[in-house]
């Protein structure tokens, strides 16, 4: 194919060249021998036919209308009253003038709403942009204005980062209050003349400049629009814009279209051999605004008619609460997230054996926290690899007693991987060597929107997406062996150094800061600032923290500091941060 992807307006254009897919008949060696590792039912490749997230979820409603779709705190929707919601925001956004290549910019915790306005918008043709609602107010003003959105659903607390001074910048804005999906139980209690349920109202409700719209309220009052079956549509458009630093720090959205997204899907689907359709109950801790939660949880869930218990964060408590109305069978998360539930489970002599699968990403996964799961579930807790620009997953363990704890896994169906020469990736390392991973297949983006020179910088002459992840092949399993860039990943968010330098640098009695990660047995990697303070100043990490505090994210905050007399440079003045992090660690031997 020679069609392109003009990544400004979202419609087909001469220009970048697509799909980066590869020849099945032609396999790279080492993508051969990891199919040859396939257990039984797993699929070389996935059919590449070009149907649409929507065609999907239509599938699921009619084969399981009166199933449970969805659970928020234990107010259900079936999957015929989710589609009947799906059909009413489609008749609501239409009137609001959202259409085909539109941007609707989607900033919300999980909850019911996230997913009706998810497919409202696809039914029209448009694209979902997804947000973080805890990012900063920079970092999302330069997002809005970035992807151009006309319409936004925002999450009250988060609205305050949408509308500056009164300014809606010609933007529709609907606010969603998050006790509206809620049972009215629970809703009637946080009314109550408590503390506690004064806090806790606090924590999910917050004030609405003058112009909102309230998005319920407005939904409400429609009438579904009639949305029949669906239109044929081109599936390399674009369907969702994720947000990512890649490899390099800077601001981007990832485009990911339709044919990345589903052929993700149906891999990870097929990948978990006995998956039951129409009988699986995911737990959605994973935020629906990252790859992972996205694809693997909220779309590979309703691909299967399962049903989906929501959270909007991650809390032991409201897990195990959960669980005694409805059994879970599936989660996904970081390895905290099972280390946590672990401990919380045995403490409180709580059942969660009906967890038959278990998948970490976003951060290594030791032996000992995958013993631990296994142990108390007996059901498997596998590794998977991937990134924001592969929709996202690359590799996996099998889910077979040869999954392999601390690895990266083996290449999922319709991907293609080489480990290459970083200085030259035409060249392949010899098997064991260290090199980077790239990678090809229908799941790999076009690009980034709106920036051309990014996209380009992303990917090889011949098409290869470039990790930026140096690695080795261990026993024909993938090991990482190093982060080609210094991302810190703690807790499975990606950090960038340069950002929280960039806020703590301004900082007065400091003269330098330097950022890394450094090690930690829960997060994988901790946020240190490494600083050289002014002559006589003193500064704590409280003091630290409490000045970047509204400038990054909560992940981002620094979780402890060092002092250096100088930072080590380069002979062109670079500060060296592997360096720094020697000499910091070297420190913390002293201590």
């Amino acid at each position: 194919m020679s069609i392109g992807l003009d990544l400004a307006s979202g419609y087909p254009a001469a220009g970048i060249p697509l799909p980066r897919y590869v020849d099945p008949s032609n396999l790279s060696p080492l993508t051969a021998r990891h199919r040859a590792l396939y257990p039984p039912g797993v699929p070389q490749d996935i059919p590449n036919d070009g149907s649409s997230l929507v065609a999907g979820l239509h599938e699921a409603v009619a084969a399981y209308p009166h199933r449970v779709a969805t659970d928020f705190f234990g107010a259900t929707l079936t999957y015929k009253q989710l589609y009947e919601q799906i059909a009413k925001t489609t008749a609501l956004f239409k009137t609001y003038g959202l259409g085909p290549g539109d941007r609707l910019a989607l900033i919300l915790p999980n909850c019911p709403q996230f997913i009706i306005a998810f497919y409202a918008a696809l039914e029209l043709g448009a694209v979902v942009a997804c947000h973080n609602p805890l990012a900063p107010v920079n970092e999302m003003q330069w997002q809005l204005k970035n992807h151009g959105a006309k319409v936004v659903v925002v999450w009250e607390k988060s609205v305050d980062h949408v509308v500056l001074d009164s300014d809606f910048q010609g933007r529709t804005v609907f606010t969603v209050n998050m006790t509206a999906a809620m049972p009215i139980v629970k809703r009637m209690a946080l009314k109550l003349p408590l503390a506690k349920a004064r806090d806790l109202l606090d924590q999910l409700r917050g004030p609405v400049p003058a112009g909102c719209k309230d998005f319920d309220r407005e939904l409400n009052a429609c009438k579904p629009l009639s949305l029949g079956p669906v239109p044929d549509s081109d599936p390399d458009l674009p369907a969702v814009l994720l947000h990512t630093g890649g490899t390099t720090g800077s601001p981007k959205a990832v485009v990911l279209t339709h044919r990345n997204l589903v052929t993700n899907v149906e891999a990870a689907v097929a990948w978990v051999v006995n998956l039951r359709e129409g009988a699986e109950t995911w737990y959605c801790v994973l935020p629906f605004f990252h790859a992972f939660g996205l694809n693997l949880t909220m779309l590979s869930a309703l691909r299967m008619g399962a049903t989906l218990v929501l959270f909007p964060r991650f809390s032991t408590d409201m897990v195990l609460d959960a669980m005694k109305r409805r059994k879970g069978t599936f989660i996904l998360g970081v390895p905290p997230v099972f280390q946590r539930l672990t401990a919380a489970a045995a403490e409180a002599n709580a059942d969660i054996t009906s967890f038959r699968y278990a998948i970490s990403g976003a951060m290594p996964l030791s032996e000992q926290i995958a013993q631990g799961w296994e142990k108390i579930t007996k059901g498997y807790l596998v590794e998977g690899y991937g990134m924001t620009e592969t929709s996202p997953i690359v590799l996996g363990s099998p889910f077979t007693p040869q999954r392999r704890p601390g690895t990266l896994g083996i290449v999922f169906p319709s991907i293609h991987i080489r480990v290459v020469e970083p200085e030259d990736p035409t060249k392949d390392v010899a098997p064991g060597e260290v090199g980077e991973l790239i990678v090809k297949g229908p799941g790999v983006t076009p690009g980034y929107w709106n920036d051309p020179e990014e996209t380009a910088a992303a990917f090889t002459q011949e098409g290869w997406l470039r990790t930026g992840d140096l690695v080795r092949e261990d026993d024909d399993f993938i090991v990482m062996a190093d982060r080609r860039k210094e991302l810190i990943i703690s807790g499975g968010f990606n950090i960038f150094p340069s950002q929280v330098e960039e806020a703590i640098a301004d900082m007065p009695g400091i003269e330098e800061v330097a950022v890394v990660g450094i090690p930690d047995a829960t997060r994988g990697e901790e946020v240190r600032a490494v600083l050289v303070l002014a002559e006589g100043a003193k500064l704590t990490l409280a003091q630290v923290r409490a000045w970047v505090e509204d400038k990054l994210p909560r992940y981002a905050l620094p979780r402890s500091i060092s002092v250096l007399r100088s930072l080590p440079r380069s002979q062109l003045g670079k500060v060296l941060r592997r360096e720094v992090r020697q000499q910091v660690l070297e420190q913390d031997k002293t201590k």
